[in-house]
């Protein structure tokens, strides 16, 4: 697995912008809205620069490195990540039905998985809706199995769901999140118009100028 980062001093050199060009008369480069996730067509027009990986579309924001793990034989994106000093935010898009409730039918799904597995998953209302409060089993460098936390949210849109995990200090102390649920409010989702069975991941791409980093 190989990991490709987005610093954030690379950014202007690796984002393309969705949607109309961007006004290079503006007094103020635009800022993204926090009131998503959204849909590729709320955004479009907005004037805001984005790292393109096909199904997501990714603002920068501070203090949050974008980091991508990809499959080294088939160079297929395993995992989008943002990455900061205190945690880290995965996300993922997975094709869901018209005006369907997908997060309602999998959460069940995943604390049965979790519980399965000798962890813990609890409900809990956020600013997202309902979401997990999990410990999940993980396998430490020694081979001993230890309990990482985690906070699992699901954000249905239009013929998608986004599953987003905080892991680290969001996932243990959600009410100190704000920064880290305002990179998840400006993460955009591009479905695409081809059928797809619910529940399949909407696969991400690796852009072309991606820093590569063994």
């Amino acid at each position: 697995m190989t990991d490709v980062r987005f610093g954030r001093k690379s950014q202007p050199d690796t984002e393309t912008t969705t949607g109309e060009p961007e006004d290079v008369t503006a007094e103020a480069p635009a800022q993204p809205r926090t009131d998503g996730p959204f849909d590729e067509s709320q955004v479009i027009g907005d004037g805001v620069q984005r790292v393109d990986l096909g199904s997501l579309l990714i603002a920068p924001s501070e203090g949050h490195e974008l980091r991508l793990q990809v499959d080294e034989k088939t160079g297929a994106v395993q995992s989008v990540m943002l990455a900061g000093q205190d945690g880290a935010l995965e996300v993922q898009a997975f094709a869901a039905p018209r005006n369907g409730d997908l997060w309602g039918t999998v959460r069940p799904q995943i604390q049965a998985d979790i519980t399965g597995r000798g962890g813990k998953a609890e409900e809990r209302e956020g600013p997202f809706g309902t979401e997990l409060i999990c410990q999940v089993p993980v396998q430490k460098p020694d081979g001993t199995v230890g309990l990482q936390p985690s906070r699992i949210i699901g954000v249905n849109g239009e013929r998608w769901m986004l599953r987003a995990s905080f892991l680290g200090r969001p996932a243990v102390a959600p009410d100190e999140a704000g920064t880290w649920e305002a990179a998840l409010a400006q993460v955009v989702v591009r479905r695409g118009a081809g059928a797809m069975p619910v529940g399949e991941p909407i696969p991400a791409i690796l852009p072309d100028q991606a820093r590569r980093v063994k």
